[in-house]
C-alpha cells in the first residue's frame, strides 16, 4: 500500500504539472486596443486588466492579434454599474466579410436598480436571429464573473462562470443549417451606445452626466487553432476540441434557461409565424 505521504507527494506533483500547463493570456501581447482614441487601457504590466470606457464622443473597444478556426475564449469582466441605460458591453468573436459568422455576449445596461440583459446570439453568412437573452443570478457590476465561449467543429456552447447557459448550437449541416467552420474569427470586446434599442427597446436613453461609463475585464485567455498562411494549428489534446454537454451540463442550461431566461427565438411564434427555425427542432 502506498503511504499517505507518497500520495500528497504525487497529488503535489501532478497539481504543479496542471498549473503550469494553463496558458494565461496577456493584454500587453494578445490584443490590440483598435479604436476609442485613449478610452481603452491596460492598467498593470501584467497586462491582466484592461477597461473600456464610453462618453457622448466614442467608445471604446479591443481585438486579439490572431485570428482562430475553432478555439475556447474566456474573460472575467465587472460591467459599468449604476444608470448603464443605452450601453452596451461586449465579447464575442467574429470573422471579416459580408457574410461573416459571430459568435455574442453583450450586455445591455439598464437603468439603476433593474438588471443587465444579457444577449447572446450567433451569426452564420451574416445571418443571426438565433437571440436567446437572460437576466443573470448576479449583479455583473459588484464584481468579476467568467464569460466563456466554446467554439468547436461540432458546436459552440456558451457559459457563464462554468455553467453553461444555451442548449448547445450544434453543427447541423447535414440538415441544410449554416455552421461557422470556414471563416477565421478574432475576438472582440467593445463598451458602446446603443441607446435607440438597447434598454427596453430604446425607451430608457442614455444619461450622460454620469459619463465616463467604464467596463473591467481580466484574466483573458484564448485557447485555440491559430490561422495563419490559409491555414490553421491546433493545439494537441485540446479538450474543448471535443467538448460537449453530457447529461449535467444540460441540467444545468434547464435551470439557467427555466429561471434566468427572458427571451428566446425558439418559442417566438409571433415573430416566426410559419414557424420556427429549423434549428431549435
Amino acid at each position: 500500500m502506498k503511504s499517505s505521504c507518497g500520495t500528497r507527494f504525487t497529488f503535489l506533483v501532478l497539481y504543479l504539472f496542471a498549473v503550469q500547463c494553463v496558458y494565461a493570456g496577456s493584454f500587453h501581447k494578445d490584443v490590440k486596443i483598435h479604436w476609442g482614441d485613449g478610452r481603452g487601457k491596460i492598467h498593470d504590466n501584467e497586462g491582466k486588466l484592461l477597461s473600456l470606457s464610453l462618453d457622448k464622443t466614442s467608445g471604446s473597444g479591443f481585438q486579439s492579434n490572431q485570428e482562430f478556426l475553432y478555439g475556447k475564449a474566456e474573460v472575467q469582466m465587472k460591467l459599468v454599474p449604476g444608470n448603464s441605460a443605452g450601453t452596451v458591453t461586449t465579447f464575442y468573436l467574429k470573422s471579416h466579410g459580408a457574410t461573416w459568422d459571430e459568435v455574442d455576449f453583450e450586455f445591455l445596461g439598464n437603468i439603476s436598480g433593474h438588471p443587465y440583459t444579457l444577449h447572446t446570439n450567433v451569426y452564420t453568412k451574416g445571418l443571426g436571429d438565433k437571440e436567446q437573452q437572460f437576466h443573470l443570478w448576479f449583479d455583473p457590476t459588484a464584481g468579476f464573473h467568467t464569460y466563456c465561449i466554446t467554439w468547436n467543429p461540432q458546436r459552440i456552447i456558451f457559459t457563464v462562470d462554468g455553467i453553461p447557459i444555451r442548449e448547445e448550437f450544434k453543427n447541423s449541416e447535414s440538415i441544410g443549417i449554416h455552421f461557422p467552420k470556414s471563416q477565421p474569427m478574432r475576438v472582440y470586446a467593445s463598451l458602446w451606445e446603443a441607446e435607440h434599442w438597447a434598454t427596453r427597446g430604446g425607451l430608457e436613453k442614455t444619461d450622460w452626466s454620469k459619463a465616463p461609463f467604464t467596463a473591467y475585464y481580466r484574466n483573458y485567455n484564448v485557447e485555440g487553432c491559430v490561422w495563419a498562411n490559409g491555414k490553421s494549428s491546433c493545439p494537441a489534446k485540446s479538450h474543448w476540441f471535443t467538448k460537449k454537454l453530457g447529461k449535467g451540463g444540460m441540467n444545468k442550461v434547464k435551470w439557467a434557461q427555466r429561471k434566468y431566461m427572458v427571451y428566446n427565438y425558439c418559442t417566438d411564434k409571433k415573430r416566426f409565424p410559419q414557424g420556427v427555425p429549423a434549428v431549435c427542432t
